[in-house]
């Protein structure tokens, strides 16, 4: 019984990422997506026409998993830090679940083959950063972060560090966990932004 189309993109959404995760992002071909879904390349051509078209489904998937998680974590909290911690912890999250994320910053199908994708993944990181300063700004305004700082430099520190430490599990054969480490590094940075004015 053949399954619904919806289905069968859905599947192949989430064979693209097992296979990033496992071969990486540019050995990724729609040949291997075929036979690890078990149908066609015929048949992989009527769900997504095109290589790029199937990875830009992948980024809509991402986009679509990460604004549901900020949206939860947001939803949980009324005051500003445990929000901003609460979206980080949201990120690391995602990016536990879904193992090819990092790896996908750095691929050629993002730099190099596919704008779209790359447009996708760089808009999501705008929304992260958008996110991040507007309970930062409302932090400072508390008087909970230092006002000495400007709230998107504090984003970007934020956000490079959510980088950081996804790259490191990334490499590192996640011999870490993820969600752990990154929630520790981030206390300590905050910590670091709650110190008194010199």
């Amino acid at each position: 019984m053949r399954k619904p189309a919806q289905d069968r993109k859905a599947e192949i959404v989430t064979t693209v990422l097992d296979l990033a995760d496992r071969i990486g992002p540019d050995r990724v071909t729609t040949g291997a997506v075929a036979s690890a879904v078990g149908v066609t390349q015929a048949a992989l051509f009527r769900h997504f026409p095109t290589k790029s078209t199937m990875w830009e489904a992948v980024a809509d998937h991402i986009a679509d998993q990460l604004t549901a998680a900020w949206d939860a974590a947001l939803a949980d909290h009324r005051t500003p830090l445990p929000r901003l911690g609460a979206l980080v912890g949201a990120q690391f999250d995602k990016i536990a679940q879904t193992p090819a994320m990092p790896m996908l910053l750095f691929s050629r199908e993002l730099n190099v083959e596919n704008d779209k994708l790359r447009l996708a993944f760089r808009g999501r990181l705008v929304a992260f950063q958008a996110l991040l300063v507007a309970e930062i700004a409302k932090a400072q305004n508390d008087g909970a972060l230092r006002r000495d700082l400007e709230a998107p430099d504090i984003a970007i520190l934020i956000t490079s560090l959510v980088q950081g430490v996804a790259i490191r599990w990334s490499l590192g054969a996640r011999d870490f966990a993820l969600r752990v480490e990154g929630m520790r590094l981030f206390n300590v940075q905050m910590r670091l932004l709650t110190a008194q004015e010199v």
